[in-house]
């Protein structure tokens, strides 16, 4: 693995996440669901959009259209964000159901891997894969570091999520990551004429 393909791939992706929707997401995710889950959906998410963009890289988004993509990813943010608003102080009247082990992984992987297929680090992550694709070293250096990257990103959202809950109440935290969902789920709305191609 070359040290300066990986070096240059981690930096780029790591600052073009910070505060991005993944970020956010995962700490309004952390929130609702136990850190851990919630982890192994985002680095299962990103496993498979990075192994996606490393091997195929342009080719998965002639074979996906991106509207489509972006309207499922947008109508998902819409109902999270609706829903968050709606539940946003129900742990502060009464003891509800407890989501289990296997609803927070598959809520952060299908969350993040809609929001993230076809974004600017999966872009990202193709073109440094298709500048180093010369060698597998390179390849192996842009998965890496690109996961190694969103996955250092997403933690860091996860915690401060957490350290959040112990200076905001829970339900204007909530509330507040209801906004945010639904702000992310109009935006997508907002790009889908652009992308429709009939």
């Amino acid at each position: 693995m070359e040290l300066t393909t990986f070096v240059s791939t981690f930096g780029l992706i790591f600052l073009a996440e910070l505060g991005d929707k993944t970020q956010l997401t995962a700490m309004a995710l952390a929130l609702r669901y136990p850190w851990k889950r919630i982890f192994i959906g985002i680095a299962a998410a990103f496993v498979v959009l990075n192994l996606a963009a490393v091997l195929v890289g342009k080719l998965l988004f002639m074979v996906l259209p991106l509207f489509w993509v972006t309207l499922a990813a947008a109508l998902l943010f819409l109902y999270f964000g609706y829903s968050a608003f709606r539940h946003a102080c129900d742990s502060e009247d009464e003891d509800g159901p407890v989501p289990t082990a296997a609803d927070a992984v598959r809520t952060a992987f299908v969350m993040i891997f809609l929001a993230e297929l076809g974004d600017k680090t999966q872009l990202v992550t193709a073109g440094q894969a298709a500048q180093h694709s010369s060698s597998i070293s390179g390849m192996l250096g842009v998965f890496i570091a690109s996961t190694l990257a969103l996955w250092s990103v997403s933690l860091i959202g996860i915690f401060a999520g957490k350290q959040l809950v112990k200076v905001v109440p829970v339900c204007w935290i909530h509330r507040t990551a209801g906004f945010v969902f639904l702000i992310f789920g109009a935006a997508m709305a907002w790009q889908l004429p652009s992308l429709y191609q009939p």
